[in-house]
């Protein structure tokens, strides 16, 4: 799929939720879309895994980590994981690590930095549910457009 944020800003502003500038592009793919999945979590990555291990389908796994910078919650692994499992994209409202390795796998991934510490493991956290963050309330089911100029979301696909 081919577009730019930059034009379906200016064909649909209207109906889009435009998100903060906030985020690198870390992932192998910079353009990016598909229905979004979420996750809900603080410093812990258990349920991000969970969710990258099943069928992605081309969705896009909104990752609201409540802007943590203390530790990483996703790395090499998991995006591996994500790409093997057709996820087409991973945003993360916290950190990753392995970011070298990141940008050599073909999945998108936006972040708001890196750090090198892993997350803890309890398995705390919510899945599915709407997360609000850089502005954007991400509901599962809404679609996200993702590419070097910013992240948009649209109740509705837009191509």
């Amino acid at each position: 799929m081919d577009f730019k944020t930059t034009d379906l800003c200016d064909e649909f502003s209207d109906r889009l939720q435009i998100a903060e500038p906030l985020f690198g592009d870390y992932g192998g793919e910079t353009l990016f879309c598909g229905a979004i999945a979420t996750v809900k979590v603080f410093e812990d990555n258990s349920l991000v895994r969970a969710a990258l291990e099943e069928p992605g389908k081309g969705r896009v796994l909104v990752v609201d980590g409540g802007g943590s910078t203390r530790c990483a919650l996703l790395g090499d692994q998991l995006a591996e994981l994500a790409e093997e499992n057709g996820w087409a994209g991973v945003v993360v409202n916290g950190c990753i690590r392995d970011s070298a390795a990141i940008a050599e796998i073909d999945i998108g991934v936006k972040a708001l930095a890196v750090h090198p510490l892993k997350s803890v493991k309890r398995g705390v956290g919510e899945r599915d549910v709407a997360v609000r963050f850089a502005g954007v309330q991400f509901v599962p089911g809404y679609y996200l457009y993702a590419d070097e100029d910013g992240l948009i979301v649209s109740e509705k696909p837009l191509l």
